[in-house]
């Protein structure tokens, strides 16, 4: 610093010597930046302003490390943000325990639905039944419920219709039996009127009896599933 304490004269004195706080003026920067001699009217007042240059000075010879301006200009907007965290992972044996509670809660279950006492669980329901009409082509037993008007239900729709052993019932006209599936690879079967089919339906009369009726032996006009392999 340029500024100096120097021992001034005192006021009203001629005497110089080093009693006085005065402010004394340096050289050249004694004028520029510091204070000049004693001003009248106090002491505190120069002492106040000799710190000020003093602070004012010391701030002027910090220098600023060289390079670093350049460096903060050159860092990226994605260098300054902060980086993200990663989660811890999991450890290997929570893993194992949450399967392991997953297959016990399955076990669990099944447990529940076929414990015992508490009954399994019911077949699937199976597709429902289409009710068939018998059609006899002869319109003289159409009112007549006698053996000769009587048409056979086949135990084998594959064997042949009037084999003695292939017989499962008997139905009349206007017998409502309830058709559950239809083969139509069956037996050929040609009816009195000369029309022939080779379609067979697996039914049931009212009476529980099962069989299969010839095509030629109803006028359905309904879908009916086909019946499932080995089901004939």
């Amino acid at each position: 610093m340029n500024g100096t304490v120097g021992t001034g004269r005192r006021y009203g004195g001629d005497a110089e010597d080093g009693a006085g706080p005065d402010v004394g003026a340096g050289r050249d920067g004694g004028g520029a930046g510091g204070v000049g001699a004693a001003a009248s009217g106090g002491g505190g007042d120069d002492i106040e302003a000799l710190l000020r240059e003093r602070l004012r000075q010391a701030d002027e010879r910090i220098e600023m490390p060289p390079g670093l301006w350049s460096r903060i200009q050159e860092t990226t907007p994605e260098q300054r943000r902060p980086e993200a965290v990663a989660l811890p992972r999991r450890r290997p044996y929570a893993v194992a325990f949450a399967v392991a509670a997953t297959v016990a809660a399955v076990a669990l279950g099944a447990w529940w639905m076929v414990r015992p006492g508490g009954g399994a669980l019911p077949p699937p329901a199976k597709s429902p039944s289409v009710p068939v009409t018998v059609h006899n082509t002869e319109t003289a037993c159409r009112e007549t419920r006698t053996l000769e008007c009587a048409l056979r239900l086949a135990k084998d729709p594959h064997r042949r219709y009037a084999a003695r052993d292939n017989s499962a019932g008997r139905v009349w006209h206007g017998d409502v039996l309830k058709a559950h599936c239809v083969v139509t690879d069956g037996r050929l079967v040609r009816d009195e009127q000369g029309l022939t089919s080779t379609r067979w339906y697996l039914v049931t009369t009212g009476e529980g009896v099962r069989g299969w009726l010839p095509g030629v032996r109803t006028r359905n006009t309904r879908e009916v599933p086909v019946c499932p392999a080995g089901e004939a």
